[in-house]
């Protein structure tokens, strides 16, 4: 529904971000990056479904609704790998169809291709390899790293009016990478990252702190949650199978602020005891906020609202 409603307002890059899986089933030792991997096109495949189901509805009532929908890898071997141990097609649904970002040319019969290569790993264009699917209304991408990112982009300039999902790729963390070698530059995060609307997330954190006092060591965890077009609200794990909201904004707050959010909360209710500024500060230090948080002239702001 989120994502709906953005998309009727008119927002082409969207983001879609929560737990593919229970978090007692991701601390577990034996589940592997294809568990989840799979786990999130099982779920992406369900979120495909419920636009292209949306071809039957009320034409009038679902106007700006994109009902043809592709599921995109980044490229032919993760795609091939999904579909293997999933056993499903790759036109699983009526409006629905899975294929990949980089697609090869059937002529070219080589099993390792150097220029794709390097053209990913050093975030240039494709060469022609990026092409729009005919008929596509709305891509949603999953399994891509920061280094395949540049691909999303090039389709984006390939088909503007297309809605783009980026679906649990954890943009967080991929920002984080860029500017590293090898990776896309810290100003992918201005052109490109930073104009994704997140519409529905859901991330939680795990935190720990040291007091003074009995029990010397408190672990206390929450998540940001956001559902467009509501704010987002900071909400803290009461330990009872629940969560209480104990701050929100309609801007998106830095992980620094989100975590001192949390222990203000715990402050309050006198489960950690205050501390001085000086503590304080050799804590959390004079920066709070990562590089691509930061007000950026270059960037949009639409990331954080």
């Amino acid at each position: 529904r989120a994502a709906e409603l953005a998309i009727k307002d008119g927002h082409k890059l969207i983001e879609v971000e929560f737990p593919p899986l229970p978090a007692q089933v991701l601390e577990m030792d034996d589940v592997s990056a294809y568990d989840v991997a799979e786990a999130n096109f099982k779920l992406s495949l369900d979120f495909a479904k419920s636009f292209a189901a949306k071809q039957n509805d009320d034409e009038e009532a679902q106007v700006g609704i994109p009902k043809n929908v592709a599921i995109l890898f980044p490229d032919e071997s993760e795609m091939d790998i999904a579909l293997e141990r999933t056993s499903i097609t790759a036109d699983p649904y009526p409006g629905v169809q899975i294929s990949s970002l980089r697609t090869s040319d059937p002529r070219d019969t080589r099993f390792f291709k150097p220029e794709q290569t390097f053209m990913s790993l050093f975030g240039g264009k494709s060469g022609g390899i990026i092409k729009p699917l005919e008929g596509v209304e709305m891509y949603v991408i999953v399994i891509a790293s920061a280094q395949e990112l540049p691909d999303v982009e090039e389709l984006h300039e390939l088909a503007p009016d297309a809605v783009i999902c980026f679906y649990n790729l954890k943009l967080d963390i991929l920002r984080g990478d860029l500017g590293a070698p090898a990776f896309p530059p810290k100003d992918f995060q201005d052109r490109f990252l930073s104009t994704v609307k997140p519409v529905y997330y859901l991330r939680t954190r795990q935190y720990s702190r040291s007091t003074s006092s009995p029990p010397f060591m408190v672990n206390f965890q929450g998540c940001l949650f956001r559902s467009y077009p509501g704010e987002f609200q900071t909400l803290l794990d009461t330990g009872t199978g629940s969560y209480r909201r104990v701050g929100g904004d309609k801007f998106r707050p830095p992980l620094g602020e989100f975590k001192e959010q949390l222990a203000k909360a715990l402050e309050v209710e006198g489960v950690m005891q205050k501390e001085g500024s000086v503590l304080s500060f050799l804590r959390t230090g004079y920066k709070t906020t990562t590089w691509w948080e930061e007000e950026r002239e270059d960037a949009s702001d639409s990331w954080r609202t």
